[in-house]
């Protein structure tokens, strides 16, 4: 059963990112890894990921009396939460108008054009069966 869309805060993508490149980790060891960037307290940081646990984005397991935390949701899941949200609001859920402002803003290589074209006949030979 697919988990249902993941929209993300801009503080929720800040936390997760730093988590994935971490987890298992602590509080103090992702408030320190944002400091310089964020100017987060220890108690901003800790708040901020009890509050994901809560919304299902992180696990949190106490080790004696550490509490570690783990992402409880992929890259995919909150990238395709993000697409979702953007197409939703900013093109009315239509996709044709996202996908090209997307070509029309990104410089693509002509290898990421075949990728693109290639992802799209595949799409086609699965839609057709």
């Amino acid at each position: 059963m697919p988990r249902p869309t993941v929209e993300l805060t801009e503080s929720e993508w800040t936390i997760i990112k730093a988590v994935w490149g971490e987890e298992p980790c602590a509080a103090p060891a992702i408030q320190e890894k944002l400091r310089k960037r964020t100017a987060w307290t220890y108690s901003t940081v800790r708040t901020l990921m009890d509050r994901m646990v809560a919304k299902g984005l992180l696990t949190a397991e106490k080790v004696r009396n550490l509490t570690l935390y783990r992402s409880a949701i992929t890259r995919q899941q909150a990238q395709r939460g993000e697409l979702r949200y953007a197409l939703k609001h900013a093109f009315n859920g239509a996709l044709t108008p996202m996908v090209q402002c997307l070509l029309e803003t990104n410089d693509l290589s002509a290898g990421e054009l075949a990728k693109l074209e290639s992802l799209i006949k595949a799409k086609k030979r699965t839609a057709k069966k």
